[in-house]
């Protein structure tokens, strides 16, 4: 009488495993994702977080990051998870097939997931300098499924998963490399240019978490910062926001010229800013919860008229 042969029970459970970790990376990366689509604020146990995702790395192809990292880990679930659904008795052939394509993509994805987190946790520690937990846990969800999908199996042919390794290592670094070299070149540096590209005054003064959040903020409740890229004054109110925050910053261009010009908006409003300050409409003027503010503003001053109960060590205060 032959024996069967037993199993590990790795084996057995690898895919279901797998499945699990990337379920939580698509959570993760997925609450992210609809924050920043949806303008949102993410909560976060410790203050690095919104300068990480705030950053230029956090975007890409004017999409958030954590939106592709989302879309990576739902194809890692569906890898792992698909050929469980085909009955192994009645479609053998079919459910052999399918698992062995599966582990190869599986392999070549976790592969450039693993690679892809490395970098960002290099640019977390050593360009951003801050610790964002969100973005760690999802390097961790990727080396875990890396390591999952190594033991996972059993490999016969060593050589091929070798080759698939390097190219896939290959292709994922030069990939990385090239979205990425561009904005570490300019990370600490927000342009403010005219609609032609013609940059008139650059911010380099960095952000605070006190900074970001409050520009979230003014975002999240609807303030406006009607200015133009011309405007030193307008440049003035930037950098007491910082690189960082700007993104966030809710900004309306005035100068018909500008990026993204809103002339029309602006010379609605005039009108009314005048009548309310009993002062002709110049840049900048903000306008918070129904009233309007000329003149550039302290961010102590923003924040109280706001409403914005978040952190004030603001790093930037003074004019």
């Amino acid at each position: 009488m032959t024996r069967r042969r037993s199993i590990p029970w790795i084996h057995r459970w690898s895919r279901p495993i797998i499945g699990a970790i990337a379920t939580l990376g698509a959570i993760n990366t997925g609450y992210i994702a609809a924050t920043k689509l949806f303008g949102g604020q993410t909560a976060c146990p410790a203050g690095g977080c919104d300068v990480v995702l705030s950053s230029p790395y956090a975007t890409v192809f004017g999409l958030p990051l954590a939106l592709f990292g989302f879309l990576a880990y739902v194809g890692v679930a569906a890898f792992a998870l698909v050929p469980l659904a085909v009955n192994s008795e009645a479609n053998k052939s079919l459910r052999t097939n399918l698992e062995n394509w599966t582990w190869l993509l599986l392999f070549a994805g976790s592969t450039a997931m693993l690679l892809f987190s490395g970098y960002l946790m290099y640019v977390m520690a050593f360009e951003l300098k801050t610790i964002c937990y969100y973005c760690i846990a999802s390097a961790i969800f990727a080396a875990a499924l890396f390591g999952l999908t190594l033991v996972g199996q059993e490999w016969q042919d060593v050589g091929q998963l070798f080759l698939v390794g390097i190219v896939v290592g290959m292709v994922t670094l030069i990939s990385t490399l090239a979205i990425y070299a561009p904005k570490a070149a300019n990370a600490g540096e927000y342009a403010i240019a005219s609609g032609s590209g013609q940059v008139f005054f650059t911010v380099k003064d960095t952000s605070g978490e006190a900074e970001i959040q409050l520009a979230q903020h003014l975002k999240k409740t609807g303030a406006k910062m009607y200015s133009a890229y011309w405007c030193p004054h307008c440049y003035e109110q930037k950098k007491l926001f910082g690189v960082e925050a700007l993104g966030d910053l809710p900004s309306v261009e005035c100068a018909a010229d500008g990026k993204n010009s809103q002339t029309a908006l602006c010379q609605e409003i005039a009108p009314k800013v005048e009548k309310e300050t009993g002062r002709g409409f110049g840049f900048p003027t903000w306008e918070i919860n129904g009233k309007f503010y000329a003149g550039q503003q302290p961010l102590e001053e923003l924040a109280k008229a706001s409403g914005y109960n978040g952190p004030r060590n603001f790093k930037n205060s003074n004019f």
